[in-house]
Protein backbone atom coordinates (compact mmCIF):
# COMPACT_ATOMS: atom_id res chain seq x y z
CA UNK A 1 0.00 0.00 0.00
CA UNK A 2 2.77 2.45 0.91
CA UNK A 3 4.76 1.74 -2.26
CA UNK A 4 1.72 2.71 -4.30
CA UNK A 5 0.39 5.43 -2.00
CA UNK A 6 3.53 7.48 -1.35
CA UNK A 7 4.11 8.53 -5.01
CA UNK A 8 0.41 9.33 -5.34
CA UNK A 9 0.46 11.36 -2.13
CA UNK A 10 3.47 13.30 -3.45
CA UNK A 11 1.58 13.87 -6.69
CA UNK A 12 -1.47 15.19 -4.83
CA UNK A 13 0.70 17.43 -2.66
CA UNK A 14 2.38 18.70 -5.81
CA UNK A 15 -1.04 19.46 -7.30
CA UNK A 16 -2.12 21.39 -4.20
CA UNK A 17 1.22 23.19 -3.91
CA UNK A 18 0.46 25.07 -7.11
CA UNK A 19 -2.52 26.82 -5.56
CA UNK A 20 -0.59 27.52 -2.37
CA UNK A 21 2.32 29.01 -4.32
CA UNK A 22 -0.14 31.16 -6.31
CA UNK A 23 -1.64 32.45 -3.05
CA UNK A 24 1.76 33.11 -1.47
CA UNK A 25 3.03 34.95 -4.55
CA UNK A 26 0.03 37.24 -5.00
CA UNK A 27 -0.07 37.68 -1.19
CA UNK A 28 3.06 39.81 -1.55
CA UNK A 29 1.36 42.29 -3.89
CA UNK A 30 0.51 45.73 -2.46
CA UNK A 31 -3.21 44.99 -1.94
CA UNK A 32 -2.70 41.46 -0.65
CA UNK A 33 -6.23 40.86 0.68
CA UNK A 34 -7.80 41.76 -2.68
CA UNK A 35 -5.22 39.73 -4.64
CA UNK A 36 -5.64 36.63 -2.47
CA UNK A 37 -9.42 36.99 -2.60
CA UNK A 38 -9.38 37.27 -6.41
CA UNK A 39 -7.25 34.14 -6.83
CA UNK A 40 -9.50 32.34 -4.35
CA UNK A 41 -12.70 33.38 -6.09
CA UNK A 42 -11.45 32.72 -9.62
CA UNK A 43 -10.06 29.32 -8.71
CA UNK A 44 -13.08 28.22 -6.74
CA UNK A 45 -15.41 29.17 -9.61
CA UNK A 46 -13.32 27.14 -12.06
CA UNK A 47 -12.79 24.03 -9.96
CA UNK A 48 -16.36 22.68 -9.78
CA UNK A 49 -16.28 22.34 -13.57
CA UNK A 50 -12.68 21.12 -13.76
CA UNK A 51 -13.22 18.65 -10.94
CA UNK A 52 -16.51 17.44 -12.42
CA UNK A 53 -14.79 16.78 -15.76
CA UNK A 54 -11.85 15.00 -14.17
CA UNK A 55 -14.27 13.15 -11.90
CA UNK A 56 -15.93 11.59 -14.94
CA UNK A 57 -12.60 9.88 -15.52
CA UNK A 58 -12.46 8.41 -12.02
CA UNK A 59 -14.23 5.37 -13.42
CA UNK A 60 -10.83 4.56 -14.93
CA UNK A 61 -9.68 3.64 -11.42
CA UNK A 62 -12.21 0.82 -11.42
CA UNK A 63 -11.95 -0.29 -15.07
CA UNK A 64 -8.17 -0.11 -15.48
CA UNK A 65 -7.27 -1.55 -12.07
CA UNK A 66 -9.69 -4.48 -12.33
CA UNK A 67 -8.64 -5.20 -15.94
CA UNK A 68 -4.98 -5.01 -14.96
CA UNK A 69 -5.54 -7.28 -11.96
CA UNK A 70 -7.19 -9.82 -14.28
CA UNK A 71 -4.33 -9.53 -16.84
CA UNK A 72 -6.47 -7.94 -19.59
CA UNK A 73 -4.10 -5.22 -20.90
CA UNK A 74 -6.12 -4.64 -24.06
CA UNK A 75 -9.03 -3.39 -21.98
CA UNK A 76 -6.67 -1.04 -20.09
CA UNK A 77 -5.55 0.53 -23.39
CA UNK A 78 -9.11 0.89 -24.62
CA UNK A 79 -10.07 2.62 -21.37
CA UNK A 80 -7.30 5.17 -21.95
CA UNK A 81 -8.62 6.00 -25.42
CA UNK A 82 -12.15 6.26 -24.05
CA UNK A 83 -10.88 8.77 -21.50
CA UNK A 84 -9.24 10.85 -24.24
CA UNK A 85 -12.46 10.93 -26.26
CA UNK A 86 -14.45 12.07 -23.22
CA UNK A 87 -11.89 14.80 -22.54
CA UNK A 88 -12.01 16.11 -26.11
CA UNK A 89 -15.80 16.17 -26.16
CA UNK A 90 -16.45 17.57 -22.69
CA UNK A 91 -13.81 20.28 -22.34
CA UNK A 92 -15.36 22.77 -24.82
CA UNK A 93 -18.76 22.32 -23.16
CA UNK A 94 -17.48 23.13 -19.67
CA UNK A 95 -15.41 26.04 -20.95
CA UNK A 96 -18.52 27.42 -22.64
CA UNK A 97 -20.54 27.21 -19.44
CA UNK A 98 -17.87 29.18 -17.57
CA UNK A 99 -17.76 31.84 -20.32
CA UNK A 100 -21.54 32.20 -20.22
CA UNK A 101 -21.58 32.49 -16.44
CA UNK A 102 -18.92 35.20 -16.09
CA UNK A 103 -21.21 38.16 -16.98
CA UNK A 104 -23.60 37.10 -14.18
CA UNK A 105 -20.99 37.34 -11.40
CA UNK A 106 -21.66 41.01 -10.48
CA UNK A 107 -25.22 40.01 -9.51
CA UNK A 108 -23.81 37.77 -6.75
CA UNK A 109 -22.98 40.79 -4.58
CA UNK A 110 -19.21 40.15 -4.62
CA UNK A 111 -16.99 43.06 -3.66
CA UNK A 112 -16.20 45.04 -6.85
CA UNK A 113 -12.47 45.33 -6.10
CA UNK A 114 -12.13 41.55 -5.77
CA UNK A 115 -14.34 40.87 -8.79
CA UNK A 116 -12.29 43.23 -10.97
CA UNK A 117 -9.22 41.04 -10.48
CA UNK A 118 -11.03 37.69 -10.34
CA UNK A 119 -12.78 37.91 -13.74
CA UNK A 120 -9.62 38.21 -15.92
CA UNK A 121 -7.99 35.53 -13.76
CA UNK A 122 -10.91 33.17 -14.43
CA UNK A 123 -10.96 33.93 -18.18
CA UNK A 124 -7.31 32.94 -18.49
CA UNK A 125 -7.61 29.90 -16.22
CA UNK A 126 -10.49 28.59 -18.33
CA UNK A 127 -8.05 27.74 -21.15
CA UNK A 128 -6.44 25.07 -18.97
CA UNK A 129 -9.54 22.84 -19.07
CA UNK A 130 -8.49 20.44 -21.85
CA UNK A 131 -4.90 19.84 -20.64
CA UNK A 132 -6.28 19.30 -17.14
CA UNK A 133 -8.69 16.65 -18.43
CA UNK A 134 -5.97 14.92 -20.47
CA UNK A 135 -3.68 14.92 -17.45
CA UNK A 136 -6.30 13.29 -15.21
CA UNK A 137 -7.16 10.64 -17.80
CA UNK A 138 -3.49 9.76 -18.37
CA UNK A 139 -2.84 9.67 -14.66
CA UNK A 140 -5.72 7.29 -13.91
CA UNK A 141 -4.52 4.96 -16.66
CA UNK A 142 -0.94 4.92 -15.37
CA UNK A 143 -1.73 4.46 -11.70
CA UNK A 144 -4.23 1.70 -12.50
CA UNK A 145 -1.30 -0.18 -14.05
CA UNK A 146 0.98 0.53 -11.05
CA UNK A 147 3.00 3.15 -12.98
CA UNK A 148 2.97 5.98 -10.45
CA UNK A 149 6.48 7.47 -10.56
CA UNK A 150 5.83 9.44 -13.78
CA UNK A 151 2.79 11.02 -12.11
CA UNK A 152 4.93 12.17 -9.20
CA UNK A 153 7.62 13.54 -11.52
CA UNK A 154 5.07 15.43 -13.60
CA UNK A 155 3.56 17.18 -10.57
CA UNK A 156 6.84 18.03 -8.85
CA UNK A 157 8.44 19.42 -12.01
CA UNK A 158 5.21 21.25 -12.92
CA UNK A 159 5.49 23.09 -9.61
CA UNK A 160 8.84 24.45 -10.75
CA UNK A 161 7.24 25.61 -14.01
CA UNK A 162 4.43 27.26 -12.05
CA UNK A 163 6.81 28.90 -9.54
CA UNK A 164 9.02 30.32 -12.28
CA UNK A 165 5.99 31.52 -14.24
CA UNK A 166 4.57 33.24 -11.16
CA UNK A 167 7.85 34.96 -10.32
CA UNK A 168 8.31 36.22 -13.88
CA UNK A 169 4.74 37.21 -14.75
CA UNK A 170 3.28 38.47 -11.47
CA UNK A 171 6.15 40.84 -10.75
CA UNK A 172 7.39 41.50 -14.30
CA UNK A 173 10.84 39.89 -14.01
CA UNK A 174 13.32 39.18 -16.83
CA UNK A 175 11.75 41.81 -19.08
CA UNK A 176 8.23 40.35 -18.90
CA UNK A 177 5.24 42.66 -18.32
CA UNK A 178 4.05 43.02 -14.72
CA UNK A 179 0.71 41.17 -14.89
CA UNK A 180 -0.16 40.80 -11.20
CA UNK A 181 -3.00 38.35 -10.55
CA UNK A 182 -3.41 37.61 -14.26
CA UNK A 183 0.21 36.45 -14.43
CA UNK A 184 -0.57 33.77 -11.87
CA UNK A 185 -3.35 32.42 -14.12
CA UNK A 186 -1.01 32.28 -17.13
CA UNK A 187 1.59 30.39 -15.09
CA UNK A 188 -1.07 27.89 -13.93
CA UNK A 189 -2.20 27.27 -17.52
CA UNK A 190 1.37 26.69 -18.66
CA UNK A 191 2.02 24.20 -15.84
CA UNK A 192 -1.13 22.21 -16.72
CA UNK A 193 -0.16 21.98 -20.37
CA UNK A 194 3.23 20.75 -19.20
CA UNK A 195 1.71 18.06 -16.92
CA UNK A 196 -0.46 16.66 -19.68
CA UNK A 197 2.46 16.64 -22.14
CA UNK A 198 4.72 14.80 -19.68
CA UNK A 199 2.26 11.99 -18.98
CA UNK A 200 1.17 11.52 -22.60
CA UNK A 201 4.83 11.55 -23.61
CA UNK A 202 5.64 8.92 -20.99
CA UNK A 203 2.79 6.70 -22.17
CA UNK A 204 4.13 6.89 -25.74
CA UNK A 205 7.69 6.19 -24.57
CA UNK A 206 6.59 3.25 -22.38
CA UNK A 207 4.67 1.72 -25.27
CA UNK A 208 7.67 2.14 -27.60
CA UNK A 209 9.93 0.41 -25.08
CA UNK A 210 7.66 -2.33 -23.70
CA UNK A 211 5.31 -2.89 -26.65
CA UNK A 212 2.29 -3.61 -24.47
CA UNK A 213 -0.14 -3.41 -27.41
CA UNK A 214 -1.36 0.15 -27.05
CA UNK A 215 -0.34 1.07 -30.59
CA UNK A 216 -2.43 -1.80 -31.96
CA UNK A 217 -5.57 -0.73 -30.09
CA UNK A 218 -8.33 0.26 -32.48
CA UNK A 219 -8.86 4.06 -32.45
CA UNK A 220 -12.58 3.61 -33.04
CA UNK A 221 -14.65 4.59 -29.99
CA UNK A 222 -16.15 1.67 -28.10
CA UNK A 223 -19.48 3.20 -27.17
CA UNK A 224 -20.44 0.46 -24.74
CA UNK A 225 -17.21 0.93 -22.77
CA UNK A 226 -17.54 4.72 -22.91
CA UNK A 227 -21.05 4.32 -21.53
CA UNK A 228 -19.77 2.08 -18.75
CA UNK A 229 -17.02 4.56 -17.94
CA UNK A 230 -19.54 7.39 -17.75
CA UNK A 231 -21.92 5.34 -15.60
CA UNK A 232 -19.09 4.76 -13.15
CA UNK A 233 -17.64 8.23 -13.47
CA UNK A 234 -20.77 10.36 -13.29
CA UNK A 235 -21.60 9.61 -9.63
CA UNK A 236 -17.92 10.13 -8.72
CA UNK A 237 -17.88 13.38 -10.69
CA UNK A 238 -21.10 14.51 -9.06
CA UNK A 239 -19.68 13.66 -5.62
CA UNK A 240 -16.57 15.76 -6.26
CA UNK A 241 -18.59 18.58 -7.79
CA UNK A 242 -20.94 18.57 -4.79
CA UNK A 243 -18.00 18.76 -2.39
CA UNK A 244 -16.02 21.39 -4.30
CA UNK A 245 -19.24 23.20 -5.18
CA UNK A 246 -20.11 23.50 -1.49
CA UNK A 247 -16.80 25.19 -0.78
CA UNK A 248 -17.28 27.32 -3.91
CA UNK A 249 -20.66 28.43 -2.61
CA UNK A 250 -19.14 29.10 0.81
CA UNK A 251 -16.42 31.20 -0.84
CA UNK A 252 -18.99 33.19 -2.84
CA UNK A 253 -21.00 33.83 0.31
CA UNK A 254 -17.95 34.87 2.32
CA UNK A 255 -16.94 37.17 -0.56
CA UNK A 256 -20.01 39.23 0.36
CA UNK A 257 -18.48 40.05 3.77
CA UNK A 258 -15.12 41.80 3.27
CA UNK A 259 -11.74 41.23 1.64
CA UNK A 260 -10.03 40.15 4.89
CA UNK A 261 -12.65 37.46 5.59
CA UNK A 262 -12.32 36.14 2.05
CA UNK A 263 -8.51 36.11 2.22
CA UNK A 264 -8.55 34.35 5.62
CA UNK A 265 -11.01 31.79 4.23
CA UNK A 266 -8.62 31.21 1.32
CA UNK A 267 -5.63 30.69 3.62
CA UNK A 268 -7.51 28.21 5.82
CA UNK A 269 -9.05 26.46 2.82
CA UNK A 270 -5.71 25.97 1.08
CA UNK A 271 -4.12 24.71 4.29
CA UNK A 272 -6.93 22.22 4.93
CA UNK A 273 -6.86 21.22 1.26
CA UNK A 274 -3.11 20.63 1.47
CA UNK A 275 -3.46 18.14 4.32
CA UNK A 276 -6.44 16.60 2.49
CA UNK A 277 -4.11 15.71 -0.40
CA UNK A 278 -2.41 13.03 1.69
CA UNK A 279 -5.54 10.92 2.30
CA UNK A 280 -6.62 11.72 -1.24
CA UNK A 281 -3.45 10.06 -2.54
CA UNK A 282 -4.06 7.14 -0.18
CA UNK A 283 -7.62 7.02 -1.51
CA UNK A 284 -6.35 6.57 -5.07
CA UNK A 285 -4.04 3.80 -3.90
CA UNK A 286 -6.96 2.16 -2.08
CA UNK A 287 -9.08 2.24 -5.24
CA UNK A 288 -6.29 0.60 -7.25
CA UNK A 289 -5.39 -2.02 -4.63
CA UNK A 290 -9.02 -2.95 -3.98
CA UNK A 291 -9.65 -3.11 -7.74
CA UNK A 292 -6.62 -5.33 -8.33
CA UNK A 293 -7.73 -7.69 -5.55
CA UNK A 294 -11.30 -7.94 -6.83
CA UNK A 295 -9.97 -8.49 -10.36
CA UNK A 296 -8.27 -11.58 -8.88
CA UNK A 297 -11.52 -12.35 -6.94
CA UNK A 298 -9.66 -12.02 -3.62
CA UNK A 299 -12.14 -10.31 -1.28
CA UNK A 300 -9.93 -10.81 1.77
CA UNK A 301 -7.09 -8.87 0.14
CA UNK A 302 -9.53 -6.16 -0.95
CA UNK A 303 -10.82 -5.80 2.61
CA UNK A 304 -7.31 -5.69 4.03
CA UNK A 305 -6.25 -3.02 1.52
CA UNK A 306 -9.25 -0.85 2.31
CA UNK A 307 -8.81 -1.00 6.08
CA UNK A 308 -5.08 -0.42 5.84
CA UNK A 309 -5.69 2.68 3.72
CA UNK A 310 -8.25 3.97 6.23
CA UNK A 311 -5.78 3.50 9.09
CA UNK A 312 -3.07 5.39 7.22
CA UNK A 313 -5.43 8.24 6.33
CA UNK A 314 -6.77 8.53 9.88
CA UNK A 315 -3.29 8.51 11.38
CA UNK A 316 -2.01 11.33 9.20
CA UNK A 317 -5.08 13.53 9.60
CA UNK A 318 -4.89 13.20 13.39
CA UNK A 319 -1.37 14.64 13.22
CA UNK A 320 -2.60 17.42 10.92
CA UNK A 321 -5.33 18.31 13.42
CA UNK A 322 -2.74 18.64 16.17
CA UNK A 323 -0.65 20.97 13.99
CA UNK A 324 -3.67 23.17 13.25
CA UNK A 325 -4.38 23.52 16.97
CA UNK A 326 -0.79 24.14 18.04
CA UNK A 327 0.60 26.34 15.26
CA UNK A 328 -2.25 28.22 13.53
CA UNK A 329 -0.55 31.63 13.43
CA UNK A 330 2.72 30.19 12.16
CA UNK A 331 0.84 28.46 9.35
CA UNK A 332 -1.11 31.58 8.37
CA UNK A 333 2.05 33.70 8.37
CA UNK A 334 3.43 31.53 5.55
CA UNK A 335 0.84 33.01 3.19
CA UNK A 336 0.84 36.69 4.11
CA UNK A 337 2.29 39.18 6.62
CA UNK A 338 -1.15 40.88 6.98
CA UNK A 339 -1.97 40.76 10.74
CA UNK A 340 -5.76 40.87 10.25
CA UNK A 341 -5.70 37.93 7.83
CA UNK A 342 -3.42 35.95 10.17
CA UNK A 343 -5.75 36.51 13.13
CA UNK A 344 -8.89 35.38 11.32
CA UNK A 345 -7.15 32.48 9.57
CA UNK A 346 -6.04 31.14 12.95
CA UNK A 347 -9.63 30.86 14.16
CA UNK A 348 -10.70 29.07 10.97
CA UNK A 349 -7.79 26.62 11.27
CA UNK A 350 -9.04 25.82 14.77
CA UNK A 351 -12.36 24.73 13.26
CA UNK A 352 -10.56 22.77 10.53
CA UNK A 353 -8.69 20.80 13.19
CA UNK A 354 -11.96 19.22 14.34
CA UNK A 355 -12.90 17.84 10.92
CA UNK A 356 -9.48 16.60 9.80
CA UNK A 357 -10.00 13.01 10.96
CA UNK A 358 -13.45 12.74 9.38
CA UNK A 359 -12.26 14.38 6.15
CA UNK A 360 -9.54 11.75 5.87
CA UNK A 361 -11.94 8.89 6.58
CA UNK A 362 -14.51 10.05 4.03
CA UNK A 363 -12.07 10.44 1.15
CA UNK A 364 -10.23 7.15 1.77
CA UNK A 365 -13.52 5.27 2.14
CA UNK A 366 -14.67 6.86 -1.14
CA UNK A 367 -11.58 5.47 -2.89
CA UNK A 368 -12.00 2.00 -1.40
CA UNK A 369 -15.65 1.94 -2.46
CA UNK A 370 -14.67 3.14 -5.94
CA UNK A 371 -12.36 0.14 -6.23
CA UNK A 372 -15.42 -2.10 -5.78
CA UNK A 373 -17.35 -0.17 -8.42
CA UNK A 374 -19.53 1.74 -5.93
CA UNK A 375 -19.47 5.42 -6.86
CA UNK A 376 -23.08 6.25 -5.93
CA UNK A 377 -22.91 6.11 -2.13
CA UNK A 378 -20.30 8.84 -1.78
CA UNK A 379 -22.30 11.08 -4.12
CA UNK A 380 -25.46 10.75 -2.01
CA UNK A 381 -23.54 11.15 1.24
CA UNK A 382 -21.82 14.33 0.07
CA UNK A 383 -25.09 15.82 -1.16
CA UNK A 384 -26.74 15.32 2.21
CA UNK A 385 -23.66 16.37 4.22
CA UNK A 386 -22.87 19.58 2.36
CA UNK A 387 -26.02 20.82 0.68
CA UNK A 388 -28.69 19.74 3.16
CA UNK A 389 -26.67 20.08 6.38
CA UNK A 390 -23.34 21.89 6.26
CA UNK A 391 -23.90 24.75 3.83
CA UNK A 392 -27.39 25.84 5.04
CA UNK A 393 -26.27 25.71 8.66
CA UNK A 394 -23.04 27.55 7.85
CA UNK A 395 -24.89 30.30 5.97
CA UNK A 396 -27.34 30.68 8.86
CA UNK A 397 -24.53 31.03 11.40
CA UNK A 398 -22.58 33.31 9.09
CA UNK A 399 -25.30 35.86 8.38
CA UNK A 400 -28.16 35.43 10.85
CA UNK A 401 -25.97 34.89 13.92
CA UNK A 402 -23.31 37.28 12.66
CA UNK A 403 -20.47 34.78 13.09
CA UNK A 404 -19.06 35.56 9.64
CA UNK A 405 -16.60 33.12 8.05
CA UNK A 406 -16.23 31.29 11.39
CA UNK A 407 -19.91 30.34 11.31
CA UNK A 408 -19.64 29.11 7.73
CA UNK A 409 -16.77 26.82 8.71
CA UNK A 410 -18.71 25.45 11.69
CA UNK A 411 -21.44 24.30 9.30
CA UNK A 412 -18.97 22.71 6.89
CA UNK A 413 -17.24 20.99 9.82
CA UNK A 414 -20.48 19.30 10.93
CA UNK A 415 -21.15 18.19 7.35
CA UNK A 416 -17.73 16.52 7.13
CA UNK A 417 -18.20 14.74 10.44
CA UNK A 418 -21.48 13.32 9.13
CA UNK A 419 -20.18 12.09 5.77
CA UNK A 420 -16.97 10.65 7.27
CA UNK A 421 -18.94 8.56 9.76
CA UNK A 422 -21.43 7.46 7.09
CA UNK A 423 -18.88 6.26 4.53
CA UNK A 424 -16.87 4.38 7.13
CA UNK A 425 -20.02 2.45 8.06
CA UNK A 426 -20.86 1.83 4.37
CA UNK A 427 -17.38 0.41 3.66
CA UNK A 428 -17.77 -2.00 6.59
CA UNK A 429 -21.11 -3.20 5.21
CA UNK A 430 -19.76 -3.40 1.64
CA UNK A 431 -16.93 -5.73 2.63
CA UNK A 432 -19.32 -8.09 4.41
CA UNK A 433 -21.63 -8.15 1.38
CA UNK A 434 -18.77 -8.88 -1.05
CA UNK A 435 -17.60 -11.75 1.15
CA UNK A 436 -21.06 -13.31 1.07
CA UNK A 437 -21.37 -12.84 -2.72
CA UNK A 438 -18.00 -14.46 -3.39
CA UNK A 439 -18.84 -17.33 -1.05
CA UNK A 440 -21.98 -18.08 -3.06
CA UNK A 441 -20.08 -18.19 -6.36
Amino acid sequence: MLRLAIPLVLAELGWMSMGIVDTMMVGRLPQSAIAIGAVSLGGILFYPFGIFGSGLLLGLDTLVSQSFGAGRLKECHQSLLDGVYISLALSPVMMGVIWIGIPWLPAAGIQPAVLKEAVPYLRILNWSMLPLMLYFGSRRYLQGMNLVKPVTFALISANLVNLAGNWILIYGRLGAPRMGVRGSAVATCASRVYMAAVLLGYIAWYEHRRKTGLRHTSPRPKWDRIGKLLRLGFPAAAQLALEVGAFSAATALIARLDAVSLAAHQVALYTASFTFMVPLGISSAAAVRVGHALGRRDVRAASHSGWMALALGAGFMSLAAAAFLLFPRHIARIYTPNAAIIQMSSSLLGVAAFFQLFDGLQVVATGALRGTGDTHTAMIGNFVAYWLLGLPLGAYLCFRFGWGAFGMWIGLCLGLIFVGSLLLFVWHRRVKRLSLEMAKT
